[in-house]
């Protein structure tokens, strides 16, 4: 592949990234949003994080519901944790911690 073929590659797929969050913005920066819909499009960020999280704490390697898995019950106390603290940080290094010692067992 030339340059040029690189080059336009690389434009596409940062016109691809970039269009889906510049429209919204652009066209709806001049607006009011309804309450409601302000509420519910906060909530999509936990819906996508929950979407992917859960199948890798849930399933094992062949789609089966297995509740024993370390991970899964690493994350219990680690939810609770981010839920009472709100501490990103602190969230991710209790998680590691118990993670690690789960592994020690």
């Amino acid at each position: 592949m030339s340059f040029q073929n690189y080059f336009l590659i690389l434009l596409g797929m940062g016109l691809v990234t970039y269009l889906p969050r510049l429209l919204p913005l652009f066209f709806l920066s001049q607006r009011q949003l309804p309450r409601w819909l302000i509420d519910w499009l906060e909530l999509i960020p936990v819906a996508i994080l929950a979407a992917l999280l859960a199948p890798s704490l849930i399933l094992d390697d062949v789609n089966k519901l297995d509740l024993l898995r370390p991970e899964f019950w690493v994350a219990i106390p680690t939810f609770l944790f981010a839920i009472r603290t709100k501490s990103l940080g602190g969230t991710v290094l209790v998680g590691m911690g118990l993670y690690w010692l789960v592994g020690m067992v």
